[in-house]
């Protein structure tokens, strides 16, 4: 079996959304596990690789349509039917050891801020009714892994994970910065 393991180490706080709220404290929480840990889901790190991907090989010169498809599917598109790629994307989790020292200890509330933003009008005044509370996660390290890879793709998707340098909400401020390297050696 063909795959990819990799780490993606966080610089700032951030967040990616379960879609939840809680209540009038914070409008958007950060997707977690069972066991409270945050983490990302496979799919959205499938279209961010996937994304990063397509970048490079239209940057290097290398068309791979035929593989891309192969590989991460087809969309959904408006009368037309998707199509599954054989890649498979896991979910990017705190690895087991770090993991056990969190719920041993009950740090698991230590692993999240809460961070507020506004809108500013035109005299510098918070506009009305535009107050977000939002929940983000300490930087950190989380770690996933790409398995039934095409082995023509694998070496340009080694190298396109690195293009990747922020993941999640309000990645245009200063959200979300982070490093991702193949386990192994440099992506």
């Amino acid at each position: 079996m063909n795959k990819i393991r990799y780490k993606i180490t966080f610089h700032s706080y951030w967040h990616c959304g379960s879609g939840l709220s809680a209540g009038s404290d914070v409008d958007a929480l950060v997707i977690k596990d069972k066991d409270g840990l945050p983490f990302i889901p496979g799919k959205t790190m499938k279209g961010l690789i996937r994304e990063a991907f397509e970048q490079y090989v239209t940057f290097i010169g290398k068309p791979c349509e035929d593989l891309i498809e192969d590989n991460f599917g087809l969309p959904v598109a408006e009368g037309a039917r998707s199509k599954q790629g054989k890649a498979f994307f896991s979910n990017a989790i705190i690895e087991a050891e770090e993991r056990k020292v969190i719920l041993n200890h009950h740090l698991e509330q230590y692993m999240y801020s809460a961070k507020a933003s506004t809108s500013i009008d035109r005299d510098g005044v918070a506009a009305s009714h535009t107050l977000r509370r939002f929940e983000t996660v300490v930087p950190c390290t989380l770690t996933g892994e790409i398995s039934e890879i095409d082995e023509k793709i694998k070496p340009y998707l080694e190298k396109s994970l690195g293009m990747i340098k922020r993941i999640g909400v309000n990645r245009n401020r200063g959200l979300g910065r982070c490093t991702i390297i193949k386990e192994g050696g440099n992506a």
